[in-house]
């Protein structure tokens, strides 16, 4: 998993859009947590849904729409957010849409 790091790459580049679809691809993983990078083809969407760890969402391209605790947040390309732990949220793409989620186990 980490040979993908070995030389610069592009983020965009590791993942294609795949129609009418959610692809998902684990980039890192840890026992404190992981690195996922997200393509949503336009229109799919996750369901309401919780994660025990804390979620750093960083919008790679396009444009989506998260809602956490039925608060929307509409993100776009460069666009950042914190989607805490054990609260419920969803997210929808408003066009093709790239999301890199950094999952991270809370030490508290």
């Amino acid at each position: 998993m980490r040979d993908i790091f070995e030389n610069v790459r592009k983020i965009s580049d590791l993942i294609l859009f795949q129609e009418n679809s959610i692809v998902s691809k684990v980039l890192f993983k840890t026992n404190s947590g992981n690195i996922t990078l997200f393509a949503f083809w336009k229109e799919q969407e996750l369901s309401p849904h919780t994660s025990p760890l804390d979620a750093f969402v960083y919008c790679v391209e396009g444009e989506g729409l998260i809602i956490i605790d039925n608060k929307e947040h509409f993100l776009s390309s460069g666009d950042v957010i914190l989607m805490p732990a054990n609260r419920p949220h969803s997210v929808k793409a408003l066009s093709n849409f790239k999301i890199l989620l950094v999952m991270i186990k809370n030490s508290e």
